[in-house]
């Protein structure tokens, strides 16, 4: 079976594979007698499977000369087709929706962005599970490239760790690889990883289930939390019925954006101890300052007779706590508690806040987009040293071998793709500034598709950004940026340079 799937190209599989989760809202819309809206996602599903069935059979022979570099590109293509094949059944569905609306909204819930052109209360809740179960698949597909096509090239943050050449692959980087090739790893670390992924999803939707949410919703919410796509119903998060129970049980789960080591205590790779992971460690630390400078605005506005009430502190700490935890990891949810957060703090704009948690993002080998936090991590730690060395210049670093390599060559990589990173955000900001944005919605919109956390253009912005009133040429900006963000510049650079240049 492994031998079957490894042989056929990564696109039909994918293909076929969305095909399948059609099926998932056509069943939902029959159990509830919605028999049109039924038909419309079961008929797509049967054209995207027979359309797989017919390039499966026509590929069969496919044979590539480099299968690591084939299955990169094939992760490109990807995200640049498979949106087209997730439109047909929400054109279907929403039939009054323009062709550019339904594919920014099926390239956003891929790349696990989240951002909607849609009034959540115009949709039906089974184009909401759709659009929640794209955004799933989304996640489960930058995992399985993580472990299965990044790693092995030393690129999504792996080279940090390694200190190497992006682009070139080193053993030790290859999770569960022995003697594999990378046709037949491809499958198995996908079978792997499929299991512990859905059995996550689903004790989070029992949990959301149990806590007092629809079992739509709940599945929509564990779908958007898994995933960090942060794709919410016709209510969100913050407004729904699981109260704080909810929120705590996302907030446990939101732990696997944070770090890569957490999925590998479920059997991914080789066991970590969580407490030494650097990335848990940088997070906790944002977490928790974020946390405490809202305790503390919100304690010294309650000395003042005209402020807001210290009884608000719990209340108020934990909606800084839940939402800071939550654009960390570029999901995008919001705490019920936030808006008394905000108001007992006397912090009335948190842009700048919620844009530099999604820049920093969560962890390697993670759904979550942004810089990632062990890049982050690198830099302070290099930082740390030189600052060192100015007072003791004849010092000797310690730590260990991974230690030093991580503060001089993995710091240098990092730093490279900083300035990429940096690189593209100017880039998408002049095309958007020349589509006629204003600088600070250009601003917003820009780190929102490259971080991949559409929610930012409601919160972050002094007003609400609604993607809907957008020109089709802004959104079509957005669409390609939300592919760069998920896909990474260095990985894009190590497909399209030259294997001669890659290779000296």
């Amino acid at each position: 079976m492994f031998a079957r799937i490894a042989r056929l190209p990564l696109l039909v599989v994918l293909l076929g594979v969305t095909g399948c989760l059609a099926l998932l809202p056509a069943l939902h819309a029959l159990a509830f007698d919605d028999h049109e809206l039924a038909r419309a996602f079961f008929y797509s599903a049967l054209i995207l499977l027979l359309l797989a069935i017919m390039l499966g059979i026509a590929t069969a022979g496919f044979s590539p000369r480099d299968v690591s570099r084939s299955q990169l590109a094939s992760l490109v293509g990807a995200y640049l087709l498979l949106p087209f094949a997730m439109l047909l059944p929400l054109a279907e569905a929403v039939p009054d929706t323009s062709l550019m609306n339904a594919w920014f909204e099926m390239t956003s819930a891929l790349t696990t962005t989240g951002a909607t052109v849609f009034d959540p209360a115009r949709l039906s809740d089974t184009v909401h599970l759709w659009r929640a179960t794209m955004g799933w698949f989304g996640g489960y597909l930058i995992l399985l490239g993580a472990y299965a096509i990044l790693a092995p090239l030393n690129l999504g943050g792996f080279e940090v760790a390694s200190g190497r050449v992006p682009g070139r692959g080193t053993a030790s980087t290859i999770p569960l690889a022995g003697e594999m090739g990378p046709a037949l790893r491809l499958t198995r670390i996908g079978f792997r990883l499929l299991p512990i992924y859905v059995a996550l999803t689903a004790v989070l939707w029992l949990g959301l289930l149990l806590a007092g949410e629809t079992a739509t919703t709940s599945l929509i919410h564990a779908m958007g939390t898994l995933s960090t796509s942060g794709i919410a119903g016709r209510s969100g998060l913050g407004t729904g019925d699981a109260g704080l129970l909810g929120e705590g049980l996302v907030l446990v789960f939101l732990v696997f954006a944070l770090s890569h080591r957490a999925l590998k205590r479920l059997g991914i790779g080789r066991t970590e101890a969580l407490h030494s992971d650097p990335e848990l460690r940088l997070a906790a630390a944002l977490i928790a300052t974020v946390t405490l400078i809202f305790g503390l605005l919100h304690a010294m506005a309650a000395i003042d007779p005209d402020g807001a009430p210290l009884s608000g502190l719990l209340s108020a700490l934990w909606g800084a706590l839940f939402t800071a935890a939550s654009f960390l990891s570029t999901t995008g949810y919001v705490s019920v508690h936030w808006p008394q957060a905000l108001e007992g703090s006397g912090v009335g704009a948190p842009g700048l806040l919620l844009l530099g948690l999604a820049l920093v993002g969560g962890g390697v080998a993670t759904t979550a987009g942004g810089v990632k936090l062990l890049r982050v991590y690198a830099l302070l730690r290099q930082g740390e040293r030189e600052l060192e060395r100015i007072i003791h210049p004849n010092s000797v670093a310690g730590s260990g071998s991974d230690a030093r390599r991580l503060r001089s060559d993995g710091a240098q990589l990092a730093w490279v793709f900083f300035v990429l990173f940096a690189t593209a955000i100017a880039i998408v900001m002049a095309a958007l500034l020349l589509s006629g944005q204003e600088f600070e919605p250009a601003l917003v919109l820009s780190l929102s598709a490259l971080t991949t956390t559409g929610p930012l253009a409601d919160l972050a912005g002094a007003a609400p950004i609604s993607y809907a009133d957008l020109p089709s040429a802004v959104k079509m900006t957005l669409g390609f940026a939300m592919i760069v963000g998920r896909l990474e510049t260095l990985a894009l650079f190590a497909l399209f340079l030259p294997l001669a240049r890659r290779d000296s």
